[in-house]
């Protein structure tokens, strides 16, 4: 077993999955390190979707093969002029795999946390983000307990209307909030791994100011 911070060296997103299917006994823990996250409320109100079956996973991100083609025309044209050349190597690599690396994965988890107070994407103030704040620490969680296992994971943040497609498919109460889509599986041999940012972290410390 790696130890923690093996874990945070380890991680990292992966879009190329091979057909080796997760177990549910995996799965299950995995998952149950979403509840060790800390939460704004102390009541971990998390509730977690597993769609398993590339069938029924493709029927369920329909709308996510329209945006992307969206996101593809117009995105990475502009990018090539804006953006670091890491992150858009990242992007280039990533945009041509939301469909996919979800369907291959064979193992779709949906997370959904419960918002309470404002709308989440109208906050009255930064405390309002809270629980939206809340329910990614768990999913941090989750990537790490599945990059301990030796699964491998990428996530896609919903855009357009596609958390409330996946909010009506699921039958999610109005309550709760989707997350993203977190495909959770193995690295296919020759999965691609983007080149990280050399982050000199001295450099990112400031000692009581700026």
């Amino acid at each position: 077993m790696m130890d923690f911070y093996q874990v945070l060296e380890k991680r990292r997103t992966i879009r190329d999955f091979s057909d080796r299917e997760v177990t549910d006994e995996v799965l299950e823990k995995v998952l149950g390190a979403a509840f060790k996250a800390p939460t704004n409320d102390h009541l971990r109100q998390f509730e977690l979707v597993v769609v398993r079956g590339q069938e029924n996973i493709a029927r369920l991100i329909s709308p996510v093969l329209k945006n992307t083609k969206e996101i593809q025309e117009t995105g990475l044209n502009a990018g090539a002029s804006t953006m670091d050349k890491d992150e858009y190597a990242m992007f280039s690599d990533a945009l041509p795999k939301q469909q996919r690396m979800l369907i291959q994965s064979n193992c779709l988890v949906l997370p959904f946390f419960r918002q309470k107070g404002y709308p989440l994407c109208k906050p009255a103030d930064q405390s309002s983000l809270n629980y939206f704040a809340s329910a990614w620490a768990a999913v941090e969680n989750i990537l790490l307990a599945a990059t301990a296992e030796g699964c491998a994971c990428a996530f896609r943040i919903p855009i357009g209307n596609e958390s409330e497609y996946v909010k009506q498919a699921v039958g999610a109460p109005d309550e709760y909030e989707f997350t993203c889509f977190l495909a959770i599986g193995y690295a296919a041999e020759n999965a691609h791994i983007c080149k990280q940012k050399d982050i000199q972290v001295k450099d990112r410390i400031h000692k009581n100011n700026w």
